[in-house]
């Protein structure tokens, strides 16, 4: 059963070290994520399942204990997906998404309950998603979501993937929704569309619209705005 979620972007530069001299653009977006792990530790649940945005190599399955690093953004920080241990080699890196959770977690010294984690690839459907969280939502173990995810790329002239004026109205749906715990309005949100303004979150954000579909959660919207270009959004159910 699904008992609390919490909605967190996952750009990289979350990281200070990844910042650099940047890194104070991003304070109160760190700081909503902080809130919204507190909101999850303080639901007391039995598992918390880290949901992320994944290239192929990182779609599926991740134990507590895998590892993941940020050298390929040129600084030498590793992390670890929460406090359980394997370093079997055959243990996948995990993919930014989820190292950016990793990192959240450790920086709140998150100790609540045992961590997994799952990187979704871009073109799973919208049903498959659903299906995806109604899994998720069915277990008899009381489950937090971390779900991870950005709105769209597309905000201004020099974001990622250049201006698009449906961009800012995208996002503020999403934002909406998510800050209203709006199920239908999440899984309503065009796959298409996304796709077209890089909106990486949408398949992880309708993982948890079907993981909630019963649960009666509340929504609360911590944190919106578009530094960089890119949409970020912080939001908690409970």
């Amino acid at each position: 059963m699904l008992v609390a979620a919490a909605v967190c972007p996952c750009p990289p530069l979350l990281v200070p070290e990844v910042a650099a001299g940047a890194a104070p653009e991003l304070d109160a977006a760190r700081a909503a994520c902080s809130d919204a792990l507190a909101v999850l530790a303080a639901a007391r649940p039995d598992r918390l399942v880290v949901v992320g945005p994944a290239e192929e190599a990182g779609r599926g399955a991740h134990p507590e204990g895998a590892r993941g690093s940020f050298r390929g953004f040129g600084v030498d920080v590793t992390v670890r997906l929460g406090r359980g241990g394997t370093d079997a080699p055959s243990a996948r890196e995990l993919p930014a998404s989820l190292a950016v959770a990793a990192w959240l977690l450790e920086r709140t010294g998150w100790s609540a309950a045992p961590v997994e984690g799952l990187g979704v690839g871009e073109p799973l459907g919208v049903e498959r998603c659903v299906e995806t969280g109604g899994e998720i939502g069915a277990r008899a173990e009381r489950v937090a979501l971390l779900v991870m995810g950005d709105a769209s790329a597309c905000r201004t002239l020099k974001a990622p993937g250049y201006l698009d004026e449906r961009a800012a109205p995208f996002d503020a749906e999403v934002a909406r929704a998510l800050g209203a715990a709006d199920l239908e309005a999440i899984k309503a949100l065009d796959a298409g569309l996304a796709r077209e303004l890089k909106a990486a979150g949408r398949a992880p954000w309708q993982i948890l619209a079907g993981a909630a579909e019963g649960a009666g959660l509340q929504g609360a919207l911590l944190y919106e705005d578009a530094p960089y270009g890119v949409g970020y959004v912080v939001a908690t159910w409970s």
